[in-house]
Order: C-alpha cells, then sequence, then structure tokens
C-alpha cells in the first residue's frame, strides 16, 4: 500500500468486510465471541474489554497515520493519559510536565497522582535547558510535551527534547492532540509515545469521546496493551467506529482549519483592542522556527488577550454568534472559550494559571470572512 498521509487515512485497518464485501468497517456491537473448543479463539477475539475488532480498525489506522508499532484506543484522552502513566511509571517516581499544561493534565498530576505518590515539576518546555534541570537523575521516568500547547500554544522542539530526555533514561510523551498526525508526527523526530484525545481532531465533528497512544517500541506496546485490558477504559465499537469515519477526512479538515486559523491571527493581531496573539504561524511567535521546522502547518488553534482585562475577555466569549461558546475543540464548528474559567479552571491559583483576558477559539471550516466578521461585531 502506498504511504501518502490521505491513502492511509482511508484504507488503513479498513479492508473491505471479507464476508460481504463492506467497503466501511463493520460496528461488532459484540461483548463476547464464540470460541471454538477452550482456548480456542476465533480470529484472536475472546472479551471485547481486551480486543474488538472495530477497535482494531482504529487502532490499526491510527498506528499507520503516527508511524509508529502499535496504537490503543480508550474511552476519553485522559484514559490514556492514566493508563500510559501507571504503566511507566510507580510511586517514587518523578515525571516533568509543561509549566502551561492543559488542565486536565494538571489535574491528574497534582490531584490524583499525588496520593499515589508520583512526583512532578513544571518547565517551560520552550527551554531545553530548563527542562534538563528539571530532571532528577534516575527519578524521572518521563518528560511530558505538549506541543503546541493548551491554551498559550508554545511549541517545544521534539527531537531537542527527545536527547534530553534519553540523556537521563526517560521516555519522552508527546500530547498530539492540537497538531495532529497530518500535521506532525513525534515518533519521526524521536519521542517514544504520542497521546491524542480522539475526541477532538481525529473525530473531528463533536460527537465522540476518545482518546489514543500510540508507541514506538514493541516491548512497550505489550506493556500497555496489559494495562489496557487490566485496568479497562477501552473505546467501545461505536465509538471507534465514529472516531475512524472521522480520520478518513482529518487532512482535508486540517488544510481549511489551517487556512481560518492563519486568517483569523491577522484579524486579530491589527486589531486595538487585542493585546497579544498566541499562534505558531505568526513569524513574531516565540515558537515559529520550531514549528516551522516540525509541523506540516501551524494548526487551527489561536488564543489571543483581550483589552479590559478578564471582564472584556467574558463580555468577547458572550458575544460571538458563529463561534459557539463551548469547551473543547477540533470540531467543524468554530468554538470560543475562556479558559480562566472553563477548561483550565483547574490550575487557578497555581504556577499553571492562564491569564484572566485569555480568549481561545478553536477555528472551525466555515466560511473564513463569516468568521472575521462575526470577531469582529465581538470585539466591538
Amino acid at each position: 500500500m502506498t504511504d501518502g498521509f490521505e491513502t492511509l487515512a482511508i484504507h488503513a485497518g479498513q479492508e473491505a468486510d471479507a464476508r460481504t464485501g463492506a467497503v466501511v468497517p463493520p460496528i461488532y456491537a459484540t461483548s463476547t465471541y464464540k470460541q471454538d473448543g477452550v482456548g480456542g479463539r476465533r480470529s484472536g477475539y475472546e472479551y471485547s474489554r481486551t480486543a474488538n475488532p472495530t477497535r482494531t480498525a482504529l487502532e490499526e489506522c491510527l498506528a499507520a497515520l503516527e508511524d509508529g508499532t502499535r496504537a490503543f484506543a480508550f474511552a476519553s484522552g485522559m484514559a490514556a493519559e492514566d493508563t500510559l502513566l501507571r504503566t511507566v511509571c510507580g510511586p517514587g517516581d518523578h515525571v516533568v510536565i509543561p509549566n502551561d499544561a492543559y488542565g486536565g493534565t494538571y489535574r491528574l498530576f497534582a490531584k490524583v497522582y499525588g496520593r499515589w505518590g508520583l512526583d512532578w515539576d513544571a518547565a517551560p518546555l520552550t527551554s531545553v535547558e530548563a527542562v534538563r534541570a528539571a530532571i532528577r537523575p534516575g527519578t524521572t521516568k518521563a518528560v511530558w510535551v505538549e506541543t503546541p500547547t493548551n491554551p498559550l500554544l508554545s511549541v517545544a522542539d521534539i527531537g531537542a527534547l527527545a536527547g534530553v530526555a534519553h540523556d537521563a533514561g526517560a521516555l519522552l510523551i508527546v500530547d498530539n492532540t492540537f497538531a495532529t498526525p497530518y500535521l506532525q508526527q513525534p515518533l519521526a523526530l524521536g519521542a517514544d509515545v504520542v497521546v491524542h484525545s480522539t475526541t477532538k481532531y481525529a473525530g473531528g465533528h463533536s460527537d465522540v469521546v476518545g482518546g489514543a497512544l500510540v508507541v514506538a517500541d514493541a516491548e512497550l506496546g505489550e506493556r500497555i496493551a496489559f494495562h489496557q485490558n487490566a485496568m479497562g477504559a477501552v473505546a467501545g465499537p461505536f465509538d471507534a467506529w465514529l472516531t475512524l469515519r472521522g480520520l478518513k477526512t482529518l487532512a482535508v479538515r486540517m488544510d481549511r482549519h489551517c487556512d481560518n486559523a492563519e486568517r483569523v491571527a491577522e484579524l486579530l493581531v491589527r486589531h486595538p483592542r487585542v493585546v497579544e496573539v498566541f499562534y505558531p504561524g505568526l513569524p513574531g511567535h516565540p515558537g515559529h522556527e520550531a514549528a516551522s521546522k516540525q509541523m506540516r502547518r501551524y494548526g487551527g488553534m489561536v488564543s489571543f488577550r483581550v483589552e479590559g482585562g478578564e471582564q472584556a475577555a467574558l463580555r468577547v466569549c458572550d458575544r460571538t454568534r458563529l463561534f459557539t461558546l463551548a469547551e473543547s475543540l477540533g470540531g467543524v464548528e468554530s468554538l470560543i472559550e475562556h479558559p480562566g474559567r472553563m477548561t483550565h479552571a483547574s490550575v487557578a491559583g497555581s504556577a499553571l494559571e492562564v491569564p484572566a483576558d485569555l480568549v481561545r477559539l478553536s477555528v472551525g471550516i466555515e466560511s473564513a470572512d463569516d468568521l472575521l466578521e462575526d470577531l469582529r461585531q465581538a470585539l466591538g
């Protein structure tokens, strides 16, 4: 099979059904499978927590798109994170995380793993030296990277951080949710594991919740497979089918997301009521050079700060008509949110607290002119 991304997204793991010829993988809505005698599993399936053919199709497609050895589909992005960290870490271990990490990731480390005995430090992942300084020799098991980050869209140099992590005997884990495998392939740059909230761009239609892990190393894949089955937070067959359907159009959707986000960023940079714009595609963005090196394009997420503080930011969120006020991101429709009060409320009062005047946009695939007009009227 050709290795073109768009071709893999449509065909990897998705051969026509052998019995009926159906070109779309079926939804195998079954919990168990007939066995040909005790211990005689038919086609490798015995119980759908362990494996399901629809989930297998999704996992094979994800592995192909990320150029990985093996992929695993979960019930949510947080379930994927939890399973991974409990696979590679234990009580007394240490992880380095971004100093502007996603609020749910921070909550997992600060509120859940703290009681389990897993320690962590936050560092600016845009600085290789800061990451090196945060590593505890012999104790740090992983460097956790988001690039671009949520919601400040910082960009980390994946190849450089892979070298730092591996020198310390640690794994480099990259949350690739914002970039997607179409725009960025961390495993090819030296990462050990890729994490996705497939709820976002992979599914792409705001109609499914899911997560995924993709690994480069087969032995690590075996360990994750054991923990996935033992812990059980797997993707159901219908959720797997919806995500697989979304992946088929990921490339064309991402091109339109990027087109629209670039125009939105240009508008915001020129607007007198906007104090600062966060978008890696802007030449003045601190991570622009790194993003240009490791990304195909710069993504569909844009954040900005508004003149007038938190109340002004809240008014902008309330005034949009086309941008829907909602959490999540990556769907075909444009969304707007206030991170400090919504997706990142869990970091309030911590060193990871986001600016109160910050607004985050998930730029959809509607008419760009309509989106620009909506932002103009909302900003007043």
